[in-house]
């Protein structure tokens, strides 16, 4: 760690190598393929590696980069439910997208129906949602990783699950 925080590129590789699984574990639930599970995880390392003189040693390093990671899926969310809201329909058809295409068939249509939900929820409902129920997290870690009180967490996760309730009593 010492090393690390010298500015030892190598020091810093090794640590990401330590944590790269629990970085990609978080990130897993945000991202929808592949490309963006890497850019996710590379600008959580990124950012740990600009702050690292930041961090404080009063908790565990890989609580200090789980919160780096949260933020960062946090701000993906945004911006792509922000890029998501400026897509046209030409650009779509373009790109080769059919709008009214028939999905692919899956494996498990209940699973593909919590995913699509999921999709529809807020950036921070489907944060709140995806550490508390999908990564079993407690609302003071909720709390820890996200900066907002307990009973915020606590206020949020009511609201974003009556929302996702009406989401999945909607569809069909």
């Amino acid at each position: 760690m010492a090393d690390a925080l010298a500015g030892s590129g190598d020091a810093f590789a090794e640590l990401a190598a330590r944590h790269k699984s629990r970085v990609f574990g978080i990130a897993s639930r945000f991202a929808h393929n592949a490309a963006e599970l890497e850019d996710i995880c590379q600008d959580v390392f990124i950012q740990a590696f600009v702050k690292l003189r930041q961090y404080r040693h009063d908790s565990p390093f890989e609580h200090w980069l789980v919160r780096i990671t949260t933020h960062k899926c946090y701000d993906y969310l945004r911006k792509r439910r922000h890029r998501a809201d400026h897509i046209s329909v030409e650009a779509m058809l373009e790109s080769g997208h059919e709008p009214h295409a028939a999905p692919a068939p899956v494996a498990d249509p209940d699973l593909e129906r919590l995913h699509a939900a999921l999709a529809q929820l807020s950036p921070k409902e489907r944060l709140v949602i995806t550490l508390l129920e999908l990564e079993d997290r407690s609302v003071q870690e909720v709390a820890g990783l996200t900066g907002w009180s307990a009973a915020n967490v606590k206020v949020r996760a009511f609201r974003a699950r009556a929302v996702l309730r009406k989401i999945l009593e909607k569809s069909p």
